[in-house]
This record gives structure tokens, sequence and C-alpha cells, in this order.
């Protein structure tokens, strides 16, 4: 790709500061971006800040070592990391009975059809006090790991498989015990299809991959990436909607999850870290985020086209002025489309510039 296609960095370009819409390769929708909205006033909701425990077990937390779920069966006393299924599970494995849908009138309007699946708990560590923020690289390695081994187990199986964390009340995380969760499903949720399409159709249309691609642009034009190491970077996306939106990318060619080598993983575990400690002293709050990993979907799903998808992680935080300010999904969002008031070049030199360690081991 000759220079002249390339994104440019120049403010006259993206729009500088006037409102301008980007496009998303991703999923094909635009965003617009309205950088002189930062300069109003805030008189809306604030967001309480977080209380962080300060007890190592919690006798009454359904996810601590030892104790009883909800389900009546009690945890072992384990180290470490813990996996185990969903007590209340949205997806089930299949069943003798099929679904049947219901007779309706028009079979183009009124649609549906089984989907299996199951829905597997991954506690972070034993500490009920800990984020993974707070953990050690080599205490994330071990949650790396069992994103691999899951993924691997779970895509024998089933055509997806969704490995993510809601981290923080203001995410809609249930229990403040550090844990995400690994969904398998039969079938291909309708955003990871769109990202696929997206992919596959830029393959077809370039010879190259998207993803691919994009990465060693903003490598090499640097002006938003966050932080990158030998083997992964972390930039906020041209195409950003949330404040402090990021992409993470490896550096080499991987479609999935469980494809990573141990050198990656590695690699995975340290810039982990390092992004969610910028995450964390930005604010000097427990950041609150969505974050979750998409890859080519496995074999079984029909999925015939590995080499348009790049293994990339999307982390989706919504504070957007201080800890107790976050970005609200309302109004021209909903019915229009995604707006953003800070640029993600502006949002990429605030994480590039958070000092380290982690504000409360200073």
């Amino acid at each position: 790709m000759g220079a002249s296609s390339r994104p440019s960095t120049s403010r006259s370009a993206s729009g500088g500061d006037k409102p301008h819409r980007r496009f998303n390769p991703l999923s094909g929708e635009w965003v617009l971006v309205s950088p002189q909205r930062t300069l109003r006033p805030w008189l809306g909701e604030l967001e309480p800040p977080p209380q962080s425990s300060t007890v190592v077990h919690d006798p009454s937390c359904y996810l601590c070592p030892s104790n009883q779920r909800m389900n009546s069966e009690r945890n072992p006393d384990y180290r470490g990391t813990f996996v185990f299924d969903n007590d209340f599970p949205a997806l089930v494995p299949a069943m003798a009975e099929e679904h049947q849908s219901p007779e309706e009138p028009s079979d183009t309007i009124f649609r549906s059809e089984p989907v299996s699946g199951c829905c597997r708990v991954i506690c972070y560590s034993h500490r009920h006090d800990r984020t993974m923020a707070r953990l050690s690289v080599e205490e994330i390695r071990s949650v790396v790991d069992v994103w691999v081994e899951e993924s691997s187990q779970l895509g024998r199986s089933y055509s997806w498989v969704q490995v993510f964390e809601n981290r923080g009340e203001a995410m809609g995380a249930s229990n403040p015990h550090p844990h995400g969760q690994i969904w398998a499903s039969s079938s291909v949720p309708s955003l990871v299809a769109r990202e696929g399409e997206q992919q596959r159709a830029y393959l077809n249309r370039t010879g190259r991959n998207l993803l691919g691609e994009y990465r060693d642009h903003e490598m090499e034009l640097g002006v938003r990436v966050v932080t990158s190491n030998e083997s992964w970077m972390v930039c906020v996306p041209y195409w950003a909607t949330w404040p402090f939106e990021v992409l993470v990318l490896p550096l080499a060619t991987v479609q999935r999850m469980d494809e990573l080598d141990g050198a990656q993983q590695a690699g995975l575990a340290a810039i982990m870290k390092d992004l969610l400690v910028r995450y964390d002293n930005l604010f000097e709050t427990s950041f609150p985020y969505s974050m979750g990993w998409h890859g080519a979907p496995y074999p079984d799903s029909g999925n015939q086209d590995d080499s348009a998808w790049l293994l990339h992680g999307h982390f989706f935080p919504p504070l957007l002025r201080s800890a107790s300010v976050r970005k609200f999904m309302v109004g021209f969002e909903l019915l229009a489309e995604a707006q953003r008031d800070l640029t993600p070049e502006d949002a990429a030199d605030r994480l590039r510039a958070v000092p380290g360690p982690h504000y409360l081991d200073r």
C-alpha cells in the first residue's frame, strides 16, 4: 500500500477539533467524533467511587475458596485459578428434544432456531481483594493459560468460544471477586459474524489481512499506540467508540486463542498487566471495563476462511472524564449512530502518559 492511502496523522485529515465521522472496518459502521463537546459542563449522574475489598477471603462470597455457591456446591480450597460451570448459564448443552419454533404467520419475520452451548466461570485468583490489574504477570499468565486450554477444549464441540470479563459495578459485574467467563455456542454470534464478513470482504478485495495491515500502519504511525512488546501491541483504534477503548493485537499472524505459543502467552500476560495498570492509574480508581476476545470461529461452524481473521482483544471502558463521570450510550447513539467526544489520539496520549507502578503499590 502506498503512503498516500495510509491513515493520516494530520489534524486536518482526522478532523482536528471539528466534528467528523470515522469508519469502523470491522463492523462496517460509522462513529461520529465531536471533539468540541469535551468543553461542555457536566451536571449529570456521577458514579460512586468503587469500593475496593480489603479482605483476602470473604465468607459471604460464592467465588472464594471453600465457600458454598448458589447451587449448594462447595468450591475447593483452590489457589490461583479455578474454573467451573456457571450455576446460572445463558446457554445449555443440546437436549434430546430440540427447540420447536412456534407456528407464526410468516417464517420470514418470525424466525427462531435452536442453539446450545455451555458457560464457564474463571476465578483469576483465590484472593478476594485482587483485580487482574493487581495480579503479577506470572498470575496473569496462569489466566491466559486457562483461556488457551478452555478455548481448545470447547472449540472441539462448539462453533464459537467467547472469552470475556465484565469488570466493576459500572459494567454489570455481579461479584467483585476477580473473575471472567467463557461462553461456548453452537452458532456464531451476530457481532462476530459481522466482523468475519468485513474481514473476508477486505481480503477478497485487496488480498491482504485487514487487522494485520491496520496493526502495521498503527505501529508505523505511533499516534494511537498505547504500549507494545515483542509479541503484542495495544492501540486506541482509529474508529473507537468508548472514550478509552483499546484494541489488543498480536504482532504475528494468529487466528485463535489456542494457537498462541508459549512466548506469545507470556507476552500477552505482560501487556495485559501494562494496560490494566495504566487504566487504573489514569483516574486512580479500579477501572471498570468489558473485555473480550474475537478470533476465527471453529471449523464445525462452516468457517472456511481463517486467513481473513486475526485474533484480537476488545476493551470497552465507560469512564470519560474522571472516576465518577462515565460515557452513556443514549439518545443519538441508540437512535442514529455511535458518537464520542474525546478523540482516539487524545485518549492514546493520556494512556501513554500514565506512570507506573499501580497507584496502590506506590
